[in-house]
């Protein structure tokens, strides 16, 4: 892949809402060559979708999130990819890795609230055929995802309390 492709492809993974000129301006080309590359990397699967980042605490739709990691036993010939592919299918599913260390799956899972959460490992997770163990990791405050940073200047300057 040349370098001017990888710079579209960053350029849109850093702000999607960049227009097709803003790149060609930067990158100093035409802009039908990188609308022609731009529809390329998504025919091809490399751009997979479009996304905004959302703060939904200033909308006043908090969510609750969840790190669960996984104990599973592979399948012969399939490894750890039937279980994985399983698991990826539920909606409460955000992200799912294969990890390093006492775990073999990372999950990041959000439901409406710590009951529902708990309630997917319990009746969904935890069930599976081959997963033998989890421990859960309740996301307690977002500090950066996505490469933006959740807190502003007012944030930096209050600090938590950490005795009563």
């Amino acid at each position: 892949m040349e370098n001017k492709d990888v710079e579209i492809l960053r350029m849109l993974e850093e702000d999607a809402k960049l227009s097709i000129s803003e790149i060609a301006k930067a990158l100093e080309l035409e802009e039908e060559e990188v609308k022609r590359k731009i529809r390329e990397f998504e025919e091809k699967g490399i751009i997979l979708k479009y996304k905004a980042v959302i703060d939904w605490e200033k909308v006043g739709l908090e969510r609750v999130c969840a790190l669960i990691d996984v104990k599973v036993a592979p399948e012969r010939d399939k490894g750890y990819d039937s279980v994985a592919n399983r698991i990826a299918g539920f909606p409460e599913v955000k992200a799912l890795y294969l990890v390093s260390g006492a775990y073999d799956l990372s999950v990041l899972v959000e439901g409406r609230d710590m009951k529902e959460v708990a309630s997917f490992v319990a009746e969904k997770l935890a069930p599976l055929e081959r997963v033998q163990s989890t421990t859960t990791h309740f996301i307690l405050k977002r500090y950066k995802e996505n490469g933006i940073k959740f807190f502003g200047e007012e944030d930096k300057r209050r600090r938590l309390a950490i005795s009563p």
